[in-house]
């Protein structure tokens, strides 16, 4: 596979985890707390994605790094309001628990390409 289809590849998982977000949110119970978590979690889940598609155009090794980096710091806050949601009990873990895993992996591959980018930034 091609650089460029590994990134088109990506980027589709991306868009797929964060319409999988808007979903999950959609089915938390209509109270105060879950409305304040639903905003959070939508927030940064959609915007791990956004970040990734403004690293693709991004305009140096820095400015990749960088869009990159920020892209990194959504998941795992995306993470954290999982996590919170999971602690509570407001969905069935079979619910959440495949998001999650989906999540540990996102962040998997961009503490990867951060890291990765940043080497070959050095060797430059």
């Amino acid at each position: 596979m091609s650089y460029w289809e590994k990134n088109e590849e990506f980027s589709k998982r991306l868009l797929d985890f964060a319409v999988r977000i808007i979903k999950l949110c959609g089915a938390l119970p209509n109270s105060y707390l879950a409305v304040h978590l639903s905003k959070q979690l939508v927030r940064s889940g959609t915007s791990v994605g956004a970040n990734y598609e403004e690293a693709r155009g991004a305009e140096s090794k820095a400015d990749f790094i960088h869009k990159i980096t920020i892209s990194l710091k959504e998941i795992r806050e995306t993470l954290y309001w999982l996590r919170i949601i999971q602690s509570s009990e407001a969905l069935k873990p079979e619910r959440l628990d495949p998001i999650i895993q989906e999540a540990d992996e996102i962040y998997s591959i961009l503490v990867s390409s951060v890291k990765t980018s940043k080497e070959n930034s050095e060797d430059s």
